[in-house]
């Protein structure tokens, strides 16, 4: 017995060894066939002077040889196969089948589905009927079926970007079978333990089955990333993976909303650890625009992590009325404030105490939240600004003091109306004893925070009382006074804390809820300078779902609104799956693990019944047959060449190149019946044909509008120009191609010819994507208004279509534009053009300017091969070129004139050149300024 399992498929036809002695004595008894000799006669008297004889019997090496061929072929047809897959199924009760189909299964997830098919195979085989259930759908029905019915369930599900809940599947299974055992139950089980484990092996055990069989996969790629930390100089994340044996290193990219990777960093695991950190090192004005983190070479939906408005990290500008003594920094009013926020946000510090002149440079490094520490009255100058800074969605942070005590009550910069004076132990507004904090309301941006046991406020400026201040109050002392104010400016807000910075007038800022109270505050800020709608707070209805394969998708099935909660981490659950939620201005990231989560094997004990554990289809199990087959077939053609070369046949050379010619010939047949049925990676596949012809000949394709006398005169016109470039080029195109660009493919054609039309269906935002692909992959889409329009912003009014092509290029990446200069290539390319008109004349043909392609930012470039992406017109070209089936001009041209019309084909014939030599023939065109170049 080796140490692996081992058995045979066909175990009876293991009988035919006992045959071998048989075969044996029949071998031994059989001789070679005689030699054959040609005549003449003298050559037979020297052979028969030989002292070798023929002998009576075939010698013992060649007998055994065909003795271990026999035997291996019996081997073969007996099917061994190491560590095979146990396909027996019980028959005392149905098969109950629990598979986990949670994010982890999406690796292996057509192995599963290879397994899970083969034991319902054999539940077929064995007339049982079959229950299956998925331990991560919403509902399950168990009832055991038919095996055919189990199929059809089988072949519906798919994995789920969630966490599996066996314990719901568990139940399922118990109420379904109600009080039957099951024969066989079999767990395929994706490997992760969750809490609900025990209580879920516990239910399927007191099922009482007759054997349950334990199915996992080997879980070496199941690894997720748990958090991320937008740091002050770096980026940080963790990750947990299921295997602890092998160090590993894992790479992770960050990239920006587009899919754009923007860092890389590497997460080390050692040998033993199920979990490791890592960094990605970038400017803080880089990281801002992460939009996800995805493990390079990985696909599943706990391998990417999502990040919203909050993971960005925001400028803080701190200001203070008293810039203090830096022998005594406690007293400072920043100095606890600094300390909160420094490992949250980058501050910026103060540098002049002059704040008419500080103001105005902190306003220019576009910071997230302005804190002022008792600050009275600012600069009349100052006012302006910081309200518009506030409508963009700045937030202010104030804190009370003497001076702003002292201020004057109609400050627009203060949340509420204030009573001049402060209250004070003592005082003429006084209590009788230090006042305590009261519990947090259930709103605003201190919800859910636990109350400040412990801290006590002995002098603060009081609100003067109007009818909506206890909805402008989000923190107030145990008598009611409010604490901390809010009031919205435009898309901003100000926040007004009742008390100093410094811990003279209260303890708060000594207290570790004054650090979250200010990390709330921070958090709930605009980033980028309020540019950006922030998070919204509440209902958040699901904006983008994350798929199981990690993609997003706008399908949001019957996913229910996000409850955000300020204080309340939300987690990922079969209602609010993993994913975006609210809208493009504004959403909150919800991602599948929680912070800190870890990754453990599944504990198959907390069932307390003996498990079977086996592997998938295709990990364990080995057949033998074909390595059996392959070598008896190899010793049959030792077999056949030794019996030649017994005959004689290699003595008579002519005659033995027909036999070896043969035998090889033989030898290949067999291996070609031997030889799995695969289809190869040249095979034809349906639509080959089509795409074989596009790449016959050059093509001009056109955008299918949906409008058929638009589509109609562009399919004519580019016929027309096809014919002239047949006519006066060695281009011979082939006939126009309309093209549809949500599903067709691009990137055979050079040009896209698209005639814009207001009236026609606006193009999806994918089909446009599938344009902005093109353009960046080096094509070029000739966009033509067909309006004697294009002012491009120029001051200028704006027609229909250039409003509608306006708002296709809005969703596009385009590089900074200019008419055609006098010395571009395409003025030069085949004809001497000064103008390139069609039916109009009054238009310019833009294309990207050439100063600024070293260092625009756009993501389209002349990259390829110095062509540029996009050329716009509203000179109709297509309508110049139109011509009808007699070959005549299907419209005239505006003012009629068949010069115009010439000068027309002569542009596209330019255009075309320009497309197909790129910067070929710009080299050339400037070959007498290099020459005068080489020449000094």
């Amino acid at each position: 017995m080796s140490a692996l399992p081992f058995l045979f498929t066909n175990p009876y036809i293991l009988i035919g060894l006992a045959a071998l002695p048989a075969i044996w004595w029949l071998l031994r008894l059989t001789p070679p066939r005689p030699k054959a000799e040609v005549f003449p006669p003298l050559k037979i008297l020297a052979t028969v002077l030989k002292r070798e004889e023929t002998p009576s019997q075939s010698p013992w090496w060649l007998t055994l040889l065909r003795m271990v061929l026999a035997a291996l072929v019996i081997l073969a047809l007996a099917d061994p196969v190491l560590n095979p897959r146990n396909t027996s199924v019980a028959s005392g009760g149905p098969l109950v089948l629990v598979v986990d189909n949670g994010w982890a299964t999406s690796i292996d997830w057509e192995r599963r589905v290879q397994t899970v098919s083969a034991i319902i195979d054999d539940a077929e085989r064995a007339d049982v009927p079959v229950s299956i259930s998925f331990t991560a759908e919403t509902n399950n029905d168990a009832v055991p079926t038919t095996a055919a019915v189990a199929r059809e369930k089988l072949a519906a599900a798919k994995p789920r970007p969630l966490v599996p809940d066996r314990f719901k599947t568990a139940e399922s299974v118990t109420e379904a079978l109600n009080g039957t055992s099951p024969g066989t139950l079999v767990f395929v089980a994706d490997g992760i333990a969750t809490p609900t484990d025990q209580d879920a092996l516990a239910d399927l055990a007191s099922l009482s089955p007759s054997e349950l069989r334990l199915i996992e996969g080997d879980g070496k790629q199941i690894s997720a990333i748990t958090s991320a930390t937008n740091g002050a100089d770096s980026m940080s994340l963790s990750i947990a993976r299921l295997n602890t044996t092998d160090a590993e290193n894992l790479t992770v990219n960050a990239q920006d909303s587009q899919g754009r990777t923007l860092g890389t960093g590497t997460a080390a695991f050692a040998a033993g650890a199920d979990e490791a950190t890592g960094t990605i090192e970038a400017p803080f004005e880089l990281r801002n625009d992460f939009a996800r983190l995805s493990i390079e070479g990985l696909s599943t939906a706990g391998s990417v992590h999502l990040l919203d408005d909050g993971f960005r990290r925001r400028r803080v500008a701190l200001l203070a009325g008293d810039t203090g003594s830096d022998f005594q920094p406690l007293l400072l009013p920043l100095f606890y404030i600094s300390r909160a926020l420094q490992p949250y946000a980058d501050l910026i510090e103060q540098r002049q105490p002059d704040l008419s002149v500080a103001i105005p440079e902190i306003l220019q490094a576009n910071p997230s939240v302005i804190v002022m520490a008792d600050i009275g009255r600012l600069p009349a100058e100052t006012y302006e600004p910081l309200q518009r800074w506030l409508q963009r969605g700045g937030t202010l942070i104030r804190f009370a003091g003497p001076r702003l005590a002292a201020a004057p009550a109609d400050d627009p910069l203060v949340p509420v109306t204030l009573r001049q004076g402060e209250r004070t132990l003592g005082g003429a507004l006084s209590w009788a004893e230090p006042q305590p904090l009261a519990d947090f309301p259930n709103f605003g941006a201190f919800a859910g925070m636990p109350k400040a046991d412990g801290v006590l406020v002995k002098r603060q400026v009081l609100a003067e009382p109007t009818p909506d201040l206890a909805e402008r109050t989000w923190a107030s002392l145990a008598d009611g006074t409010p604490l901390v104010t809010m009031r919205e400016s435009g898309a901003g807000r100000i926040v007004l804390f009742h008390i100093s910075a410094e811990a003279t007038w209260s303890d708060l800022p000594i207290s570790g809820h004054f650090v979250e109270m200010l990390r709330r505050l921070v958090q709930l800020s605009k980033a980028a300078g309020a540019t950006a709608e922030g998070s919204a707070v509440g209902s958040l209805a699901p904006y983008r779902l994350l798929m199981a394969d990690g993609t997003l998708t706008t399908e949001t099935g019957t996913a229910r609104p996000l409850e955000n909660r300020p204080g309340q981490t939300p987690i990922a659950n079969f209602e609010t799956p993993p994913g975006l939620y609210g809208t493009e201005d504004g959403f909150v990231a919800l991602n599948l693990l929680p912070a800190g989560a870890k990754l453990a094997p599944l504990d198959a004990s907390l069932a307390n019944v003996p498990v079977l554990r086996e592997g998938l289809i295709g990990e364990t199990a080995h057949s033998l047959r074909p390595a059996l087959f392959i070598a008896a077939f190899l010793l049959l053609i030792a077999d056949s060449l030794i019996m030649l070369f017994m005959n004689g046949a290699f003595a008579r050379l002519p005659r033995a190149r027909g036999s070896a010619a043969a035998v090889m010939l033989a030898s290949m047949a067999a291996l070609s019946l031997l030889a799995p049925d695969t289809a190869r990676a040249d095979d034809p596949k349906p639509g080959d044909e089509a795409i074989f012809e596009r790449l016959d000949t050059t093509h001009l394709a056109y955008v299918i509008t949906g409008e058929s006398d638009v589509d109609d005169i562009s399919k004519r016109g580019l016929q027309g120009l096809s014919e002239f470039l047949t006519w006066r080029t060695t281009l011979e195109p082939g006939a126009p191609v309309g093209l549809d660009i949500s599903k067709d493919e691009l990137s055979f054609y050079p040009i896209i010819y698209w005639p814009i039309s207001a009236t026609a269906p606006m193009p999806s935002s994918a089909a446009i994507s599938r344009i902005d692909a093109y353009m960046r992959a080096g094509g070029t889409v000739l966009f033509d208004t067909r309006d004697q329009f294009t002012s491009l912003g120029n001051g200028g009014g704006t027609s229909a279509n250039g409003e509608r092509l306006q708002a296709i290029l809005a969703n596009i990446d385009i590089p900074p534009l200019e008419p055609t200069p006098e010395d571009h290539v395409l003025t030069r390319s085949f004809y001497l053009l000064t103008n390139f008109p069609g039916r109009y004349n009054g238009s310019p043909l833009w294309v990207e300017s050439r100063q600024d392609s070293g260092k625009t930012t756009s993501g389209l470039s002349s990259s390829g091969d110095g062509v540029t992406p996009i050329l716009i017109t509203g000179n109709d070209f297509a309508g110049a070129w139109a011509i009808d089936d007699n070959g005549a001009p299907s419209l005239p041209t505006v003012p009629p004139d068949e010069v115009q019309r010439e000068h027309a084909f002569r542009s596209g014939v330019n255009i075309m050149m320009y497309m197909l030599t790129g910067n070929y023939k710009a080299d050339q065109v400037h070959v007498p300024a290099l020459l005068e170049r080489l020449g000094q």
